[in-house]
């Protein structure tokens, strides 16, 4: 059971990076599959992270249906649609003059253009100034530039000083879990990078040069790196805790461990790269503060 909830997540996370030029440089521009001609009054989001956008930047009411993925705000219009295995004829049935997609899966892009439906693909991006730039652009494309500015600004501000918070543990090493059976993300992910900006060493890097940007990691290496700080992605789906790490064979060593530095992050949260991802480096940065 364990086994199969992670590789759900692994799977959202995969298919979120899907195309988005995760091998490292330059953010990936947000991209807009057909062009919306107008203000959309009637949205469908297939995207988890896009529901949020869109809701921060008060663009909710446009809003009538979401995928049953998109569990917060609570207030969002959720249904049983897909994102992973969508229902070009189900999505139809909605409405819909946008709809927001973190991906192409079961040729979403194609079915939708035949009913002359917008599209808009937001990939997973590299870093937060890709996070930034589709928050903008959702603004732009709703008529809700002047907030999802103003959500720009904020969570800039915001993260500029969690990281300063975080200086003092530059250097620090950590291993973020996606699950329990050790997956883990490099920094060309957008989850890695979070862990770069705050001058975290992430052990995943370490895996190879020929490792793929979410790698496997086994459990001799992950003890034998002695991470500083653990993170665990995996609590809502798979039920990690701190007590459940100390239990793993040989994961007492580990300075993390006996030193209570694991830190027990949403899942949500974790894997999404909407206005929430502040509360995400906010536990990152207190833990590495007091870590170090």
């Amino acid at each position: 059971m364990l086994r199969r909830s992670f590789l759900l997540v692994l799977f959202v996370l995969l298919l979120a990076a899907c195309g988005s030029g995760t091998g490292g440089g330059d953010s990936a521009s947000p991209t807009t599959t057909m062009p919306v001609t107008q203000g959309p009054e009637r949205i469908v989001s297939l995207s988890p992270t896009a529901t949020e956008m869109l809701f921060a930047i008060g663009a909710g009411k446009q809003v009538v249906a979401v995928d049953d993925q998109s569990n917060y705000p609570a207030n969002a219009p959720h249904t049983k649609l897909s994102g992973y295995e969508p229902n070009v004829e189900a999505i139809a049935g909605y409405d819909p003059d946008l709809v927001v997609a973190s991906g192409d899966p079961g040729g979403l892009v194609d079915g939708l253009e035949k009913l002359n439906i917008d599209v808009l693909i937001q990939e997973a991006p590299q870093n937060l100034d890709g996070a930034y730039d589709e928050i903008e652009e959702l603004g732009d494309l709703t008529g809700h530039q002047q907030q999802a500015h103003a959500v720009v600004t904020r969570m800039r501000g915001q993260i500029a000083q969690l990281v300063d918070q975080a200086s003092a543990a530059t250097g620090l090493s950590v291993f973020h879990e996606l699950g329990p059976d050790y997956y883990s993300a490099t920094s060309k992910t957008f989850i890695g990078s979070i862990y770069e900006e705050l001058g975290a060493k992430n052990i995943a890097d370490g895996a190879g040069k020929k490792a793929p940007d979410y790698p496997q990691l086994s459990a001799e290496y992950i003890v034998k790196s002695n991470p500083d700080l653990i993170v665990l992605s995996d609590t809502k789906c798979c039920g990690q805790t701190l007590e459940k790490v100390a239990a793993r064979p040989g994961w007492k060593k580990i300075d993390a461990v006996a030193d209570g530095d694991v830190v027990e992050a949403d899942d949500d949260i974790a894997s999404r790269w909407g206005p929430r991802i502040v509360e995400f480096v906010r536990i990152v940065s207190e833990a590495m503060a007091g870590a170090s």
